[in-house]
């Protein structure tokens, strides 16, 4: 006997086919615009960049590249050492990134795998550490840099930061989600060493934690204010954001250069970004998927 398939079957398949269909172009609508919203800020930034001070502060703004790009880069190299700037600014930042991911990596390593005594006091004392504001810390760290003859040197930067309790606990919390003990005993087997194990085992498996800690620390070096304010006080040593902030609150402000600035500034970061944002996105999802 052949049973006949009900005259309403297709039709409510189609009705839901529709209704997710519908619900899917909705989403990505919205998904765009909010993409858009978020972009327009860097996109006016580098067009304001290309125009002239009277045309900036025109009514309408300007929402078109200009003409004036060069002559704004020009009285930027002026009046700061720019590219000097921006080294500085690099230098700091890709060290500070370096040695973050090292010793975050190692430390984040040690509390998650591994037991010794004091184990919880030490990583309370870190979480505790973190809920202190950074500006109560400010004219500790000048005194000491000061003693230690690091003013207007780089590593009075890079140094302080070379492990910092975030990117501790971060590690200690990828580690703890996506690497099985099992493998540190199969190393030890195998003859390995503890720090080999770490080398060998845990940073290929961590690796997309290790990226989005070291974008995240790049940008927040790169961003960096109120450090290189406290310890830099020469135009040659400066960093970015202080350079930048030097060529406001004078007569009469050069925004064209200011902009210009603030777009090669950003620039950097935005490629970063691109190149690491599927690394960086695995990174910070990973403890949600993994047990």
């Amino acid at each position: 006997m052949r049973l006949r398939a009900s005259p309403f079957g297709r039709g409510g398949d189609d009705a839901r086919s529709g209704r997710n269909l519908f619900g899917t172009v909705i989403l990505y609508v919205v998904l765009i615009a909010l993409a858009l919203l978020t972009l327009f800020p860097f996109y006016w930034m580098f067009v304001l960049a290309t125009h002239s001070q009277s045309t900036i502060f025109s009514a309408p703004p300007p929402m078109w590249f200009g003409e004036f790009l060069e002559r704004n880069y020009n009285a930027l190299l002026a009046r700061l050492p720019f590219l000097r700037n921006i080294w500085n600014s690099f230098y700091i930042a890709l060290m500070a990134t370096v040695a973050t991911m090292f010793f975050a990596s190692l430390a984040g390593f040690a509390f998650a795998m591994y037991q010794f005594r004091f184990k919880r006091v030490l990583f309370g004392v870190l979480i505790a550490s973190l809920m202190i504001p950074p500006l109560l810390g400010i004219i500790p760290y000048y005194l000491i840099i000061q003693y230690l003859g690091w003013l207007n040197t780089p590593r009075a930067l890079w140094v302080p930061a070379m492990a910092s309790a975030f990117g501790i606990f971060l590690m200690r919390q990828y580690v703890a989600s996506s690497m099985p003990r099992e493998l540190l005993d199969a190393g030890r087997i195998d003859g390995a060493s503890e720090f080999r194990i770490y080398w060998s085992i845990a940073l290929p498996i961590i690796r997309p934690g290790l990226a989005t800690l070291g974008m995240l620390t790049f940008i927040g070096q790169w961003n960096n204010f109120l450090g290189p304010l406290v310890v830099l006080n020469q135009r040659e040593s400066y960093t970015i954001p202080v350079a930048l902030r030097t060529l406001q609150g004078q007569v009469q402000t050069d925004w064209g250069a200011v902009l210009t600035g603030t777009a090669l500034a950003v620039l950097p970061l935005l490629i970063i970004f691109v190149f690491a944002s599927k690394q960086v996105i695995e990174g910070l999802v990973a403890g949600s998927v993994k047990g």
